[in-house]
This record gives structure tokens, C-alpha cells and sequence, in this order.
């Protein structure tokens, strides 16, 4: 299993995948939620509502793994009455494929199509559906390379949602852009760099 992640905070942008290409799942799906327990961040996903936070749910159920922030709707904390991470309709996790399809299952697009018309890289030689064979292999860096570079596309898309939306200007935009490149230019990953190169002007 792996769980990667773009970390936005002020003029700092980074990424990277949760524990070691050795952690368990356990230990991945709790250092996921214990993000969560300590930041309360906002959470941007594609399809995170229909595929990863289900998954995610039954298999923390299975482990065990506490998450009492994440599963908050206003009982101990009122604020996430009106906006938590579990209803579909509040932006505390904000699921980009379902939003700008207009919540209509029909209207869906896959990220790889959507980063592409955008000039992002989209996917790089790898898809989901790769992902089970690679695991059998014991290709785990290649998976956690791979989700790596699909949260970058997802975190990139979010911008430009961001800014049809109104909530950054366009000189924001850019500038937000510029920050990502500096990012991935100071990286010294193959798979960063691969990304980096792919990503059009």
C-alpha cells in the first residue's frame, strides 16, 4: 500500500509518500489520520470520495486505527457541523472530480484526461490499474513514485480550480505554479524530475 501527499503550507510546497517502502498498511493508514488529527487540513482528491476514502474507511476498520477528527460532524467540535470531511457537499474534503462534474456520475473525467487538456503531465507510463500487478512484483517504490506524481497532478488541477473560482488571481496562479517548479527542481528524484520535464508551459 502506499498513500502520498502535496503539503501546502505558506510559501512551503513539498511531497512525498507517508512511512518507508516497508511500513506496513497499518502504519501507513495511521500516519495518515494522525495528519489529520494534528492539522485538520483541507483534503483534495479525484474520485477520493468514490475510491480512496472508502477504501481507506474499511481498512482503518479493519486495523483498528483511530481517527476521531476525520469522522467529526459537529458532536464535540460545531464548527464541522458545517463544514467535515464527510459530507459530500462541504469543502473540508473537496473531491475535484465530483465538484466539477457537478456531482453527475455521467459528467466524470478522468484525471489523466483533465491534467493533459490542462499541459500537466497526467500519467507517466503507469496507471491504477498497473498498480496490482506491481504490487505482486514487490515494485513498491515504483507504486509510491506513482502516487507521487498523480497528487502533484491533482494538487495542480486544484490551483486552476482555485482560480476559476475566484479564491487566487491569476497572478497567484502563476506564482503558485513557479512555487511547484521550484519544488520539483530542487528534487533530486528521477520520477520528480520526469514529471518536471512533461509539464508543459
Amino acid at each position: 500500500m502506499a498513500i502520498a501527499a502535496v503539503l501546502s503550507v505558506k510559501d512551503r510546497v513539498s511531497v512525498w509518500s507517508l512511512g518507508n517502502p516497508d511500513s506496513g498498511e497499518a502504519e501507513l493508514i495511521q500516519r495518515f489520520f494522525e495528519g489529520i488529527e494534528r492539522y485538520s487540513p483541507l483534503l483534495v482528491s479525484w474520485n477520493g470520495r468514490g475510491f480512496d476514502l472508502p477504501v481507506l474507511h474499511y481498512r482503518a476498520l479493519l486495523h483498528g486505527v483511530p481517527a476521531p477528527r476525520y469522522w467529526e460532524t459537529g458532536a464535540e467540535d460545531q464548527s464541522f457541523r458545517w463544514n467535515n470531511y464527510l459530507n459530500r457537499f462541504h469543502e473540508r474534503h473537496t473531491d475535484l472530480m465530483d465538484v466539477i462534474a457537478g456531482y453527475e456520475a455521467r459528467a466524470a473525467a478522468p484525471l489523466a484526461e483533465i491534467a493533459g487538456l490542462l499541459g500537466f503531465p497526467g500519467k507517466l507510463g503507469m496507471s491504477g490499474a498497473d498498480v496490482w500487478d506491481h504490487f505482486i512484483a514487490g515494485n513498491i517504490e515504483k507504486i509510491r513514485n506513482y502516487c507521487e506524481t498523480d497528487v502533484l497532478n491533482t494538487y495542480l488541477v486544484f490551483q486552476r480550480f482555485q482560480l476559476i473560482r475566484g479564491r487566487i488571481t491569476p497572478e497567484g496562479y502563476g506564482a503558485e505554479y513557479a512555487r511547484v517548479r521550484r519544488m520539483l527542481e530542487a528534487e533530486d528524484k528521477p520520477h520528480l524530475r520526469e514529471f518536471l520535464r512533461a509539464w508543459k508551459e
